[in-house]
């Protein structure tokens, strides 16, 4: 289970003050502190993993090329062998 099917069922007390239902200033400021509660969390990678995590993408892109590529060609070689008219 995800932590949002274990949410409380009575408001919190940011709901129980109206945050935002009636002042919209409210909500803005409840919005901006909750931004940067979650931007705390952000973890920033260090050099070698940045390093490794885009040398781990650029090369799971390339063979994803490569296997589109391949599979077109053999599509395209099959294709041209089913619809092409034979010289008699």
């Amino acid at each position: 289970m995800n932590s949002s099917q274990n949410a409380p069922s009575t408001p919190s007390s940011a709901d129980a003050q109206g945050s935002g239902a009636k002042n919209p200033f409210l909500a803005i400021g409840l919005f901006v502190r909750q931004v940067i509660a979650e931007l705390r969390k952000v973890v920033v990678p260090t050099r070698r993993e940045l390093i490794l995590y885009s040398f781990t993408v650029l090369m799971f892109v390339f063979f994803m090329i490569l296997l589109i590529f391949g599979l077109d060609a053999v599509f395209s070689w099959l294709s041209r062998i089913a619809f092409t008219v034979p010289d008699l």
